[in-house]
């Protein structure tokens, strides 16, 4: 959960219209809220949580995509022509609203939130947090460059088909893509009312991870809104997927290897890596454009389009009207075909990945500048979607993380599963961008055993069995539950090698985990048959006085089998 950050809200609400100020970026915005009318919400915050009121979200700012409702802002979707006035917040904005964030301001986009560059739109392209000379990303282009240069907290965005992701690989922050219908998208100007997400930008996970959460939940007025079961979470010894080497071609220089890298991160944390060929997913995501799909984009704006037609080119972004106008040819077989296709590429999909919780790829293919695109508006845009586009056809759930930076301009990977399966993936991001200790337990905390929940629910990852070198001992202490007690001898000659388990516990978690180690057990230095020394349970020599020696198992799992416990 968010807390609320120090400092009262007023305060933190009149700096951040300073920062805007002072950024010299226009382009992000296409409206701002008065500093009055900021400052006057504002105060109602900090005198409700002076009341005691609890409002996780207090002295949050908060930047909103201007295809999402905000009351008392215009809605344009990017284009001047369209922009109406809205009599409600959008169910999404409502809640992070009734929860103490404060909106600052509606930011630019892909026009109708249409393209993953950050350039289509008349209120000019969005430049790159990072490098002015580069795209933002889009299509949610201006909330993500807003939360990477620390104008606001956090910023909302859409995705249908990246638009929450690459925008955040390419400015170094997080982007959360829920599962379908979790966020309801009441008062969303629909680019593919189907399979559009309400998506979050942050710079922290747990930020971006507890807005999302704010967010869920049914909403009568969009039907394709739901509940969905809460996922089990990690298992003890969780799979990854990547892509087989060929589906990596044609990134950007150094990408594959720092992609590399990213994975065998997740390896080092006890994660099984395994290569999958993700052709039927890539095959899916063609389908987003290429096929009949497309017609929801004409379904959504093309009457405005073909109302306006004067104005492609100027109010209107050329590029944009010729995608979405080529909606308007789809037929109705076209689409019954392409559902058929799409359900089977999806099943050849779920086969490839039985067995394990997210697909890890880089999140886009290269970071192209504003004068690339320019050169090749559409041909630039596709590259950036080839492990995007498949998600949301696919109801699938996706998460964007930095993972580093590879010629001075961020590098992200995307953690993509099942419908339902977001709060895994931002365990496995956690795991990505968190440090961990590993831990070495020989008795109640090994895997089945009754204590075990408790390193699970710390988040930890089972890497393998262990034993220690040939110089412990192992007691049966008089505990409830039962558990052994681990000594260190004097040598080989008095001592045996002590069977367990080697876990990989996050950093954040270990110290609440070692917290609640009670007495007379202790965590300290265990050497391992291989050496190494780790973290491990440990007992006090005074509690072992009179404890049966049961070192001639080699271990307590064995001990409690032979026992017939």
């Amino acid at each position: 959960m968010i807390h609320s950050l120090p400092g009262r809200a007023v305060d933190r609400a009149a700096e951040a219209l300073d920062r805007i100020e002072a950024s010299d970026r226009p382009e992000i915005w296409i409206s701002l809220r008065t500093r009055t009318e900021l400052l006057e919400e504002a105060a109602a915050i900090d005198a409700r949580v002076a009341g005691g009121e609890v409002l996780p979200l207090a002295g949050r700012l908060l930047a909103v995509k201007d295809n999402i409702d905000v009351h008392g802002l215009p809605t344009t979707a990017g284009a001047p022509s369209f922009a109406y006035q809205p009599a409600h917040d959008a169910t999404a904005v409502a809640r992070l609203r009734a929860a103490g964030a404060l909106v600052v301001g509606k930011t630019n986009l892909d026009q109708f939130a249409t393209g993953l560059v950050g350039t289509r739109s008349p209120y000019g392209p969005v430049r790159n947090a990072w490098d002015l000379t580069r795209i933002s990303g889009g299509s949610s282009s201006g909330s993500a460059v807003a939360v990477a240069l620390g104008l606001v907290d956090l910023a909302l965005g859409t995705d249908t088909a990246g638009s929450g992701r690459v925008p955040a690989a390419l400015n170094g922050i997080v982007g959360v893509k829920p599962s379908r219908g979790l966020v309801p998208v009441t008062g969303v100007v629909p680019a593919c009312y189907t399979l559009d997400c309400v998506t979050v930008f942050a710079r922290d996970l747990a930020a971006a991870r507890a807005a999302a959460e704010l967010m869920a939940g049914p909403d009568p007025s969009d039907p394709l809104s739901r509940t969905l079961p809460p996922d089990a979470g990690l298992p003890p010894a969780p799979r990854v997927a990547v892509p087989t080497g060929e589906h990596l071609d044609g990134l950007a220089p150094g990408w594959a290897a720092a992609f590399r890298a990213a994975a065998a991160r997740l390896d080092s944390a006890g994660v099984e890596i395994v290569e999958v060929d993700i052709s039927p997913l890539l095959e899916a995501a063609r389908l987003l454009y290429e096929g009949a799909f497309v017609a929801e984009r004409y379904a959504a704006v093309g009457s405005h389009l073909e109302a306006n037609h004067d104005l492609i080119g100027t109010d209107l972004d050329p590029t944009v009207a010729e995608i979405v106008l080529a909606g308007a040819t789809a037929s109705a077989a076209d689409w019954a075909r392409d559902v058929a296709l799409l359900a089977r590429l999806g099943a050849e999909a779920s086969t490839a990945l039985t067995g394990c919780s997210a697909l890890l790829t880089p999140t886009t293919t290269w970071h192209p500048t504003l004068a690339e695109v320019a050169a090749d508006p559409v041909g630039a845009n596709a590259r950036l979607g080839r492990y995007t586009n498949f998600a949301n056809l696919l109801d699938m759930a996706s998460l964007a993380v930095p993972v580093g930076q590879v010629d001075g301009l961020p590098f992200g990977v995307m953690l993509t599963g099942a419908a339902g399966s977001d709060r895994t993936l931002a365990a496995l991001g956690h795991t990505l961008l968190s440090p961990s200790v590993d831990l070495f337990v020989v008795g109640a905390h090994l895997s089945g055993m009754p204590l075990n929940h408790q390193l699970i629910e710390a988040g930890a990852t089972l890497l393998r069995p262990a034993s220690t070198s040939a110089d412990y001992r192992l007691f049966a202490l008089e505990t409830v539950p039962p558990k052994p007690g681990l000594v260190r001898t004097g040598g080989s000659e008095t001592g045996v090698r002590i069977e367990g388990e080697l876990w990989r516990v996050p950093a954040a978690g270990f110290g609440a985990f070692v917290g609640g180690v009670p007495a007379p057990m202790a965590i300290g230095k265990v050497t391992l048959a291989d050496g190494s020394a780790v973290s491990g349970f440990l007992v006090e020599p005074f509690a072992v006085e009179g404890a049966a020696d049961i070192s001639s198992y080699g271990g307590w799992r064995r001990h409690r089998s032979e026992q017939g416990l």
